[in-house]
C-alpha cells in the first residue's frame, strides 16, 4: 500500500477501536439505550447537510425497505445491543465478539443466499467459532455473574443483528449513495433507540459530565461521520481482501484503550478465545479473497 493509503486505514481502524472506548465512558453515566438515541438524533442533521452538499441521489423504491432494515438491525439493533452489553462486561470483550458479524455474514450467504464458500472458509468459520465458545466456557469456569452473562447474550445480539442487516442490505449495497444509506439508516437508528428508550429506561438523562459530553460528541462526529468518510476512502485505495484483514486488528486495539483508558481488565483465557477466533476470522478473510 502506497503511505497515504495506510494512513487512512491505520487512522480508520484505530477510531474504530475508540468507538468502543467511548461508548464505555458514555455507559458509565448515562443509560445505553437513551445515549444512542440522543447521538442518532443529533447526527441525522448533520448527515442530512452531507447529503445535500453532496447532492445524493434518492434511494430507488425497491431499496428503502433495505435501507430501513439496515437502520433497524445493522445500525439501531446492533449498537444497542453492543452499548448494553458494555454496561455490563468490558469494552475489549464486546469488541471481540462484534468482530464475528462476518462469520455470520459467510454463514448466512452459505445457508439462506446458497453461495458457496470454499473448505478453507469453511474451517475459518469452525476455528472462529470455536474461539468464542472457548471464551465464553473459559469465563464461565471462573464464574459468570448474572449481569456478565447478560453482557455476553447481548455482545453475540450484536454480532447476529449487524449480520442480519448487512444480508438483507447486500443486494442495494452497489446501487444506493453512500450518504443517503447513512442518512436513512441512522434516522431509523435514532427512531427504533428512543422508542425502545422511553419504553424500557424511563425519563431521559440530565446532567452530563464532561468527560461523558466530549465521549458522546467522540461517538458522533469523529466515529459516526468521520469513519464512514475515512471507510469510504479507504475502500477505493486498499484492496477488499486488506481493509478486511486490517479491520481484525480493531478488537485487540479496542482491548488496549479499555485497558488504558478505563481500566478494563482481560483475563488469560479472553486473550486465549480472542486469538483463536481473530485466527479463525483472518482465514475466512483469506479464504474468500481466493476464491
Amino acid at each position: 500500500m502506497q503511505g497515504s493509503a495506510l494512513l487512512i486505514a491505520g487512522t480508520f481502524v484505530a477510531i474504530w477501536a475508540s468507538a468502543f472506548t467511548v461508548a464505555g465512558v458514555v455507559v458509565k453515566e448515562w443509560p445505553p439505550l437513551w445515549s444512542l438515541g440522543i447521538r442518532f438524533a443529533l447526527t441525522v442533521p448533520f448527515l442530512l447537510a452531507i447529503a445535500l452538499a453532496l447532492r445524493a441521489r434518492l434511494p430507488r423504491p425497491g431499496d428503502i425497505g433495505r435501507v430501513a432494515v439496515l437502520g433497524l438491525c445493522g445500525m439501531g439493533g446492533y449498537l444497542a445491543f453492543a452499548w448494553l452489553a458494555m454496561a455490563r462486561i468490558p469494552t475489549g470483550l464486546v469488541a471481540l465478539i462484534c468482530a464475528t458479524t462476518p462469520l455470520m455474514v459467510a454463514a448466512g450467504e452459505s445457508l439462506f443466499l446458497r453461495r458457496p464458500l470454499p473448505r478453507l472458509a469453511w474451517v475459518g468459520l469452525a476455528i472462529g467459532w470455536s474461539g468464542v465458545a472457548l471464551l465464553g466456557f473459559l469465563r464461565a469456569v471462573d464464574g459468570l455473574a448474572a449481569a456478565e452473562a447478560l453482557g455476553f447474550v447481548f455482545a453475540i445480539g450484536a454480532a447476529i443483528s449487524q449480520a442480519v442487516g448487512l444480508l438483507v442490505y447486500a443486494p442495494a449495497k452497489g446501487r444506493v449513495d453512500i450518504w443517503m444509506a447513512s442518512l436513512g439508516q441512522t434516522a431509523v437508528s435514532a427512531l427504533l433507540c428512543l422508542a425502545l428508550a422511553v419504553a424500557l429506561e424511563g425519563p431521559p438523562p440530565g446532567a452530563v459530565s464532561w468527560p461523558t459530553l466530549t465521549a458522546l460528541v467522540w461517538s458522533m462526529l469523529v466515529v459516526g461521520i468521520g469513519a464512514y468518510a475515512l471507510n469510504f476512502a479507504m475502500m477505493r485505495r486498499v484492496p477488499a481482501s486488506t481493509a478486511s484483514a486490517l479491520q481484525l486488528l480493531a478488537p485487540p486495539l479496542a482491548a488496549v484503550f479499555g485497558w488504558a483508558l478505563l481500566g478494563e481488565r482481560l483475563f488469560v483465557s479472553d486473550i486465549m478465545g480472542g486469538v483463536l477466533t481473530l485466527g479463525g476470522l483472518a482465514l475466512l478473510v483469506h479464504a474468500r479473497s481466493r476464491g
